[in-house]
């Protein structure tokens, strides 16, 4: 009797024990995303700082995300003071990738400021 009862405890608890592997899995991907978002920003502002093209200040963005560039969202704020704030936003939307949970998405953005040297 102790037998088939720990093997039904097992198979109950595989399952669990698996979403709950899944979901870690996903907060983790959603975690480097962040990280990414962060850094596309970061590289966006130091092309803005030194070049007056927002554009290009857009396209070192995105470049730096990789293959989510075309889903990412870069604003580009950028005085022609020298001395003053450049400031570029990036936002993207990360959709989970769990089949049951596809459809929900976390919204990541990350800004960064700095000097405008020329």
């Amino acid at each position: 009797m102790e037998r088939g009862s720990s093997t039904v405890e097992l198979a109950l608890l595989v399952p669990l024990i698996m979403l709950l592997l899944a979901m870690i899995i996903e907060v983790s991907l959603a975690a480097r995303m962040q990280i990414e978002v962060v850094g596309a920003a970061r590289e966006g502002v130091r092309v803005a700082a030194t070049t007056p093209d927002p554009a290009a200040a857009m396209a070192a963005a995105t470049g730096a995300l990789g293959a989510h560039g075309d889903e990412a969202r870069v604003a580009v704020h950028r005085p022609h003071v020298v001395g003053s704030e450049a400031e570029v936003k990036v936002s993207l939307l990360y959709r989970v990738g769990l089949p049951l949970l596809s459809r929900i998405t976390v919204p990541l953005s990350a800004t960064a400021v700095m000097r405008v040297e020329r």
